[in-house]
């Protein structure tokens, strides 16, 4: 097929499809259709910032149909979030195919491939795999013929919460078509969902299970590798692409939604963690289900434990210190010998336990070599103990003398992208906030697109259908001093008489949950407005009750500044307490920055403010959401109006009518309030 027809089909099957849902027609949309087949006709690569209600997934979807009509491999589209990985699937791919189908030759199918851990495991279900946590496993044992004697003698179910839930996933498991968690209603706690389903690392594979025929992740894969479309997450991408476990079918294209978050993504995934903890619980679990001496292994996890015990947090420059690679070493060691003492006898049949247990080997064995080799492999070491959450009070800082957690990260993922991910087919990845003004340079270059042997890529901004300097207005509270430890009282001043203006109907972003649950509890007993905070709920339930009550307002902090979309007056102010600058102690961070820096390179832009600016530009994006919405973002942070990389920071943002008055704010916000 021709390239004009290839575009002209897809075109008018947009026009048409929009037309049958009632949509209006836009012409960034159209130009994003033309730039996807363009880059699936030609291969190269396609960088496409798509501003908010262009329609980008329609867009990206209809040249994946209509590509899929003569490829014999399937699309692959990629989403950071479950949020988005439901809407896909939910409700744009539904609704377009139901508007298509006069219009194709064949029907189109597209299915949903997640993680193991997502699925009901029949063999766990049938007792398949030993409780590695006896008061789990005791839960997990009230089936279907559970009672336990009630004091008034009538026999009754489980009495906790925890208990009614498992009982009622064993029967949903019964009858599930899917196994998928997602379509469990009302869902259940993790503690529950544990009883019935299990890690990648846990899994028998489909070699040695004995219901690997009936198991539901394995029938979701194979209904991808039959599908035309499969929509799937970053992580599952990364999986497929670095680690060559065939999570998903062997594919020409993909489209990575949400890409600002690739980069993030792909580290955390290939992110690791040795710990004390970590040895141990090999230990039991190698003791328990193989039999095996864990003599030598207990021996290292105390090894290990003295040298971590008293090591500062933070980034380790050098890598391992002697006395560290030594206590490595030997846990390495005491791991190989035990893999090699449990190996299983040629004919044994599956054994869930032996399984665990070496899973939980040879993680921690491979953990060893990449640490012992973090140094010639250009990957950064770090320590930390990791706090505890308290709500009012936010994350503590763990004990000083507590054993720490040795991290282990790539200084960069761009390398594994080039070959894992960029190699073999096309990409196209697409967001709302790729480019920092016009450029896609920062962009590119953590995905492994720019330098020596890059493959060919290009770059569009498609816009976006709303009029910003009509419809929005950006207020930076100049005035105030740069933000210091917390949230200042001119701050809390600022956000009140802003929100006293709107008379409600607020978002407000915080840097910290703590920060959001303090302004939280000091503006209720200031303003008779309703302040709901992340916490108080479920988030969909938070979203859902600020979207029906137009002066409520809602507190949040990094899971808010993104996926977030209500229109209208229920968000008419969008408040920002600082600009989302990464802690100046993260140790990945600080370990980029330095080598950019020994690069020639100014290592705060490229690392520290790309990323403040993509975060912002996310939080900022949640003001308008139709071309109807109305409204005001303020920055309660000097430095975006004041530094000097304040206008790096504001190219990444729409074009706002922006003002440094608040005068002028408080105005419009009255005025928008209607009060």
């Amino acid at each position: 097929m021709a390239e004009s027809e290839f575009s002209e089909q897809a075109i008018e099957l947009l026009d048409k499809a929009v037309s049958a849902m009632g949509g209006q027609r836009r012409d960034g949309q159209h130009e994003m259709v033309r730039r996807v087949v363009e880059a699936i006709e030609t291969g190269d690569h396609l960088l496409v910032q798509a501003g908010t209600g262009t329609g980008k997934s329609l867009a990206y979807l209809i040249p994946l149909i209509v590509n899929s009509l003569t490829s014999d491999k399937p699309s692959v589209v990629a989403t950071a979030t479950l949020a988005l990985q439901a809407q896909i699937v939910g409700r744009d791919v539904p609704r377009l195919l139901e508007a298509l189908a006069p219009l194709l030759p064949r029907p189109i199918d597209v299915a949903l491939v997640k993680g193991r851990s997502n699925y009901v495991c029949k063999h766990k279900l049938g007792g398949g795999f030993p409780a590695e946590d006896t008061g789990e496993g005791a839960l997990f044992s009230l089936g279907e013929d559970s009672s336990v004697p009630h004091p008034s003698g009538v026999a009754s179910g489980p009495t906790s919460q925890l208990g009614r839930e498992v009982v009622r996933l064993r029967e949903w498991a019964q009858d599930t078509e899917t196994g998928d968690r997602d379509e469990l209603v009302p869902g259940v706690a993790d503690k529950a969902w544990r009883q019935v389903s299990v890690t990648s690392m846990e899994c028998l594979g489909a070699q040695k299970c004995p219901l690997a025929a009936e198991c539901f992740s394995e029938l979701a894969r194979a209904r991808g590798g039959e599908a035309d479309i499969v929509v799937t997450n970053h992580a599952m991408l990364a999986i497929s692409a670095f680690e060559g476990i065939a999570v998903l079918p062997d594919y020409d294209v993909v489209v990575v939604d949400e890409a600002h978050e690739l980069q993030d993504r792909v580290t955390g995934a290939v992110t690791g963690q040795l710990s004390v903890q970590m040895v141990q619980a090999a230990a039991s679990s190698t003791r328990k289900h193989t039999g095996v001496s864990v003599d030598a292994l207990h021996a290292s996890a105390a090894a290990l434990d003295l040298v971590l015990a008293g090591i500062p947090e933070g980034l380790q420059p050098n890598g391992l210190s002697d006395v560290q690679t030594q206590a490595v070493e030997q846990v390495r060691d005491a791991v190989r010998a035990a893999l090699s003492d449990s190996k299983p006898e040629g004919n044994s049949g599956a054994d869930g336990g032996r399984s665990i247990a070496r899973s939980r080997l040879n993680l921690i064995f491979d953990l060893c070599e990449r640490l012992l080799a973090a140094n010639d492999a250009r990957e950064v070491v770090w320590a930390s103990r990791p706090g505890s959450f308290t709500p009012g009070k936010g994350y503590q800082k763990a004990d000083e003398n507590e054993p720490a957690v040795i991290n282990i990260a790539p200084l960069s993922v761009a390398m594994k992208l080039r070959e894992g991910l960029f190699a073999d087919r096309t990409v196209v990845l697409t967001s709302a906030t790729l480019s920092i003004g016009e450029s896609f340079q920062s962009t590119a270059g953590g995905l492994g697109l720019l330098g020596p042997s890059a493959p060919s890529w290009k770059g569009a901004d498609v816009g976006s259908p709303f009029d910003y300097p009509k419809q929005g207005m950006l207020y930076v509270a100049a005035h105030l001093k740069k933000p210091g430890f917390g949230m200042s009282q001119e701050q809390l001043d600022e956000l009140a008489a802003l929100i006293t203006a709107a008379g409600g109907g607020t978002l407000a972003l915080f840097s910290s949950r703590r920060a959001a649950e303090d302004a939280a509890e000091k503006l209720r007993k200031k303003l008779s407005v309703k302040i709901l905070c992340q916490g108080d709920s479920s988030m969909a339930g938070l979203i859902k009750e600020f979207a029906a009550e137009p002066d409520t307002c809602l507190f949040g902090t990094m899971s808010l500044w993104q996926g977030v979309d209500v229109q209208g007056a229920s968000c008419r102010l969008v408040v920002i307490d600082r600009i989302p600058f990464p802690r100046p102690d993260d140790p990945l961070v600080t370990a980029r920055a330095r080598a950019v820096a020994q690069s020639g390179g100014d290592g705060f832009i490229a690392i520290s403010a790309t990323h403040a600016a993509v975060r912002l530009a996310q939080g900022v994006g949640r003001l308008i959401r139709s071309s109807e919405d109305r409204g005001v973002v303020a920055v309660l942070d000097s430095r975006l109006a004041n530094a000097s990389y304040g206008g790096f920071l504001r190219a990444a943002l729409p074009p706002f009518w922006a003002t440094k008055d608040k005068t002028v704010v408080l105005s419009a916000l009255k005025r928008l309030s209607g009060h």
